[in-house]
């Protein structure tokens, strides 16, 4: 016995030495190891993005998708809203302290309205904001110099034209006025409606006075003259271009009265009228209705020859100051800023990007973008008359509409047109 013993003893202490040493080991291990639920991890943020464009939302999931290569746990949902009623709906929901976190601003004073009741984030301090022009900047900047949008696209209108039916009948662009005039009696002697326009909705109508008024009133001369306070709209040239779009109704569709957007433009993208006077944000919503359409387009000629296209900032992304992540919402506008997003904009949804120096493969979208830099006139009634309660913009649509339906004449039109502007456009006051 004393000899098992003399053996058991020494065994019994390397086997406690054995156990001491695994559970230093164990103890050593789980210091160096994290456990698995203690490693950082990656907050996902979901932001919402609100906007009139109805029609983009497939190429905004491509932005994003663009977007979420370098920011995977930013989640983003596009939803927009039918552009008649967008102004309604993100009102009421910035108003009850909700809304998208992003959203597009209308531009200038319409969009600043908003940032003066105090529902959009200043983005001062934003990077990227220096690639734009002050130009473009402008469209989304208040009187102190806050900045509250990143600029995404310039708008241009010009008049679109079918360009076989105008070689199948030996017609040719107009150099001058009284040529635009001859072309649509050419059209309708040949029986083609020669311009896809409604007056149903009034935004088509200061719209097409953005067009044609410059080619009577000879552009940027009145309008200059208009924001020293030197002319008004009382001026004989600016009656005498309303005049002229009441005398345009005998070229339009039969029951234009009872015509909105939706109606002109498949009238248009189905051949069924020569012309169309809208926005070079319509060349892929007419091109994707008909991939077979020979779509061309023109500058307004005057009665002297000179040629304009009407040009514009046309709406920013804006934060909702309300937002719950504006950091993250910050990202996506930064986003926004770089040439990745102006080349995939331009290819994806047709349009002249606000960054500088993008171009397009497509030759009807860059020769339009050389024409808002050397034949531009701006769409005075987006970029200095939507003051007023109404607006002075809104009064001029809905007089129009009563023009057009021989409710008021055009001198009428002017009249109330300057009483508005006068309650609140300083140079009118002097």
């Amino acid at each position: 016995m004393r000899q098992k013993s003399k053996w058991l003893l020494p065994f019994l202490l390397l086997f406690v030495v054995a156990l001491v040493g695994c559970n230093s080991d164990e103890e050593s291990t789980s210091s160096t190891t994290p456990n698995k639920e203690e490693e950082p991890k990656t907050e996902e943020v979901s932001l919402t993005i609100g906007s009139w464009r109805t029609e983009d939302v497939a190429k905004y999931e491509k932005v994003i998708a663009l977007f979420n290569e370098q920011h995977p746990d930013i989640h983003i949902s596009f939803n927009p809203t039918k552009n008649t009623e967008y102004n309604t709906v993100l009102n009421t929901a910035l108003q009850a302290g909700e809304g998208p976190d992003i959203f597009h601003l209308r531009p200038y004073a319409a969009g600043l309205k908003l940032a003066e009741a105090g529902y959009v984030e200043k983005i001062n301090d934003l990077n990227g904001l220096s690639v734009y022009p002050e130009e473009a900047l402008m469209a989304s900047r208040d009187e102190l110099g806050n900045q509250y949008g990143v600029p995404i696209n310039l708008s241009s209108t010009q008049f679109f034209y079918n360009k076989k039916i105008f070689e199948d009948n030996n017609l040719v662009v107009p150099a001058t006025w009284e040529e635009f005039i001859a072309l649509n009696d050419q059209l309708l002697e040949k029986g083609i409606t020669p311009i896809a326009m409604g007056t149903k909705e009034g935004w088509l109508l200061s719209l097409l006075h953005g067009i044609i008024g410059p080619a009577i009133y000879e552009g940027n001369d009145f309008y200059q003259a208009v924001l020293a306070g030197e002319k008004d709209f009382t001026d004989a040239k600016f009656i005498e271009s309303l005049q002229v779009m009441n005398d345009l109704k005998k070229y339009f569709p039969a029951n234009s009265e009872g015509l909105g957007m939706d109606d002109i433009r498949t009238l248009f993208a189905l051949e069924d009228a020569a012309m169309f006077p809208l926005g070079s944000w319509e060349i892929p919503v007419v091109l994707e209705m008909n991939p077979d359409l020979e779509l061309g387009y023109f500058p307004i000629p005057s009665k002297e020859g000179n040629k304009t296209v009407t040009t514009w900032v046309d709406g920013s992304f804006a934060i909702n100051a309300n937002s719950k992540n504006k950091e993250a919402a910050k990202l996506f506008l930064e986003f926004l800023t770089t040439k990745e997003f102006g080349e995939l904009f331009v290819k994806e949804f047709s349009m002249i990007s606000a960054i500088p120096g993008i171009t397009s493969d497509d030759a009807l979208l860059n020769d339009i973008s050389n024409s808002t830099t050397n034949e531009a006139t701006p769409y005075m009634w987006v970029t200095n008359f939507t003051g007023g309660d109404p607006t002075t913009k809104s009064l001029l649509e809905s007089e129009l509409q009563g023009m057009y339906l021989g409710q008021v004449t055009p001198e009428e039109v002017a009249t109330k047109v300057q009483e508005n502007a006068k309650t609140w456009f300083a140079p009118f006051q002097k």
